[in-house]
């Protein structure tokens, strides 16, 4: 099967996105670190000065990177509210 001359930036990418991938993952391991630490010294899940601080960077980070304002907006979106999700639900449970 013909990959019409694109295995060789297929072979760039793949690697990328399993860089990705592993950071995402260890990204989210410390999101429970953090759940952890949070539950066990009665600080509150929400950090709002915090998560604007982090959405600056990476607006900041994505524009230095040459990405489109939106796509690192919707990207801080989803990731910030995948793991703030995931640090709520851990310390109710850690609650109970």
């Amino acid at each position: 099967m013909s990959d019409n001359g694109l295995g060789r930036f297929r072979a760039r990418l793949d690697p990328i996105d399993e860089e990705i991938a592993r950071l995402l993952g260890e990204r989210f391991q410390i999101c429970r670190e953090v759940a952890r630490y949070k539950s066990e010294h009665g600080i509150p899940m929400m950090q709002p000065a915090r998560v604007e601080e982090v959405r600056s960077r990476y607006l900041a980070r994505g524009a230095d990177a040459n990405l489109p304002a939106d796509f690192t907006g919707d990207l801080f979106e989803l990731l910030i509210g995948a793991t703030c999700k995931l640090e709520d639900e851990l310390m109710e449970g850690s609650e109970a």
